[in-house]
Order: C-alpha cells, then sequence, then structure tokens
C-alpha cells in the first residue's frame, strides 16, 4: 500500500496524513458492531493514518466512545479531532456555541473519548443566536488551559469564517485553523468563496463527503435499485430518488466515469485525486462503514491528477457548482421567513 503524504492543518504546525478517517459510522448510525469499527481503527493506523475525526453528535456519544476505546495505549499515534455544537437532545442549553456549552461538550468529549486533551476542537455548524466572538473566548480558554491544541469549524460560510478571524484578532485569542466543508466534484460550493478565504488567512481545510455519499463510487445505476445496506437504501430521503438532481447525477457520473477511463482511473480514484488536487487542502475524510470499504477506499490514497484531467472535470461539472444545493450541508437561517418577514 502506499504511503500516505502529510500536509500541515492550516498555521496549527500539526501534521497529518493527507487521507483522514472519518468516523460518523461507528455505532447505531452506519455500524453498531464495535469489533468492526475498531479493525477499522487498525486497518487505518496501519496505512499509516493519523486524523481520526468524531462528533458527539455521532450517534450522541457514541462514535466518540468507540474511536477513544479504539485508540487507547496509541493516543501518541493520533491526531483526534471532534465537533460541538449541533443538539445533543431536547434541551436547548444541550446545543450550540454558549461559552457554558463549549465547555461542558469539551468535557464531556474528553470523557468519552478517554483522553486529556483534543488535538482540533471544532463548532460543527455556526450557532445564529450566540456572537461568535463569545464562543471563541471560551474556545481560547480550552486552549489556554491544555484541553485543547486547536480549533476549527465546520461547514461555515465564508463571511462568517472572515468574521471569526476578525474577532480572534481583535480581542487576541486563538483563531480557528481549519474548516470542514462538504467537497467533491458534484458538490464545489467551497470554492466560489469558502476556499478562497481559506487561502488568504491560512486556514487548512478538511473536506467530507469526497464520494458525495457514495455517488462517486458508482454504485448507483440508471433504472437499478440502490445496492443494498447502501446510504441511499438507507437515506433514500438525501438521494432525491423522484426528482431531478438524480437523474442529473446520474447523467454526470457517467461522463465521469468516461474521463476516468481515459486517464486509466476507477471512479472513486478520480473522485479522490480530484480534492486532494486542490491546494488548501489539509485532509480528506473517509467515511466508510465496514473494514471492507475502507480497505477499497485506502488504495487510492496517492492518485494524482494532471491538468488535462482536471480541465475535463471542470468541463463536465463548472468550478462552484453544487448540482444539488442540499449537498451544501449549510441551510442558512436568514432565509427563513422568521427572519425575512420580521
Amino acid at each position: 500500500m502506499a504511503v500516505i503524504p502529510t500536509r500541515t492543518l492550516g498555521s496549527s504546525g500539526i501534521e497529518v496524513g493527507q487521507i483522514a478517517l472519518g468516523t460518523m459510522m461507528f455505532g447505531a448510525w452506519g455500524n453498531p458492531d464495535r469489533d468492526a469499527c475498531r479493525r477499522m481503527v487498525d486497518i487505518a493506523l496501519d496505512a499509516g493514518v493519523t486524523l481520526f475525526d468524531t462528533a458527539d453528535i455521532y450517534d450522541f456519544g457514541v462514535s466518540e466512545a468507540i474511536l477513544g476505546d479504539a485508540v487507547r495505549g496509541r493516543r501518541d499515534r493520533v491526531v483526534l479531532a471532534t465537533k460541538f455544537a449541533n443538539a445533543m437532545d431536547d434541551d436547548p442549553a444541550h446545543r450550540g456555541g454558549s461559552p457554558r456549552w463549549v465547555r461542558d461538550a469539551a468535557t464531556d468529549s474528553l470523557r468519552r473519548l478517554g483522553v486529556d486533551h483534543i488535538d482540533l476542537y471544532q463548532m460543527h455548524r455556526p450557532d445564529p443566536d450566540v456572537p461568535f466572538a463569545e464562543t471563541l473566548g471560551e474556545l481560547d480558554a480550552l486552549v489556554q488551559e491544555g484541553l485543547v491544541r486547536a480549533i476549527g469549524t465546520s461547514t461555515f460560510p465564508a463571511e462568517q469564517l472572515v468574521e471569526a478571524q476578525w474577532d480572534a484578532d481583535r480581542l487576541g485569542l486563538h483563531r480557528p485553523d481549519t474548516e470542514q466543508p462538504p467537497y467533491s466534484i458534484l458538490c464545489r460550493g467551497a470554492e466560489r468563496a469558502v476556499f478562497p478565504v481559506c487561502r488568504r488567512y491560512d486556514i487548512g481545510a478538511l473536506v467530507w463527503a469526497p464520494l458525495n455519499g457514495g455517488w462517486l463510487t458508482g454504485k448507483y445505476r440508471r433504472d437499478q435499485p440502490p445496492p443494498p445496506s447502501s446510504r441511499a437504501e438507507r437515506e433514500p430521503d438525501h438521494f432525491d430518488h423522484g426528482g431531478s438532481w438524480r437523474d442529473t447525477k446520474l447523467d454526470l457520473v457517467e461522463r465521469l466515469s468516461a474521463i476516468a477511463d481515459d486517464a486509466g482511473l476507477t471512479l472513486t480514484s478520480l473522485a479522490i485525486g480530484f480534492v486532494l488536487a486542490h491546494p488548501v487542502v489539509s485532509a480528506v475524510l473517509l467515511g466508510p462503514r465496514t473494514p471492507e470499504q475502507l480497505m477499497d477506499l485506502l488504495a487510492h490514497v496517492d492518485v494524482t491528477l494532471d491538468a488535462d484531467t482536471l480541465a475535463a472535470i471542470d468541463a463536465v461539472v463548472t468550478p462552484g457548482t453544487d448540482v444539488n444545493p442540499r449537498d451544501a450541508g449549510y441551510d442558512n437561517p436568514n432565509l427563513t421567513s422568521e427572519h425575512l418577514r420580521a
């Protein structure tokens, strides 16, 4: 298996392999078999993966607990990243970016992971009700106390990334070193503004959904039902089976498969190579459900696309385009009627 090249997480100074393991599938959301999840961690470590990303919301803490158990005794070999802010239950106090919840959520994550510090602590989504400067103040305190090494955001719009950098500079606080947006050939919205902001402020991008939920593996075919246990079968609403986005994606996948064939690659290799080609990308998060899926994905860790192949992809999916806007992962609260009509 090829050696995984390393990159730095923005200006944090933390070096990681450019292929990372996302663990949203650890637990009831994907694979409740803890032994199988541990095998995925073992496989990833053996392959040279160093960054492991989870979140408190993933099966409401179960993913963190499984990952913590899996890396116990090997803490010095891993960079642990987790996230906070999404609702953990029906209590409105158990979500968001208030300083109190930042502290409580971090304490809970440290306990579930079984570690004394988190390498990268990320706000999972913006909180429209709490100024980010308040959130940043508590995140800075966690860094000062040695409980967190670096901080980041996930699926923030560009203007809020800029605001976060300005808040940090104005208040003399640790600034976010990373942003975690969705990014794939079929979901290129980050290229419009998020990536330029990342480049301007030396923010490392940890990109999720590089295979667009399985679309860029070629597993979904016209006039065929989704494969058993695939994400499309488990989350049919996400794939808009009766709508135009599905038909558009099927057409595009056929054209992209032809580009992959011309380059002597699989569609999966093309998809991963495309994401790795962007200069602001620090790491690509792969989120397999089974050890077998992970083994298949790790065969594509050293793909490099030439300029002609990248240009051919641009001719099929225009830079900055989200084929299905729902893939962007963030719903702007300012577009809801309560904000528009208040």
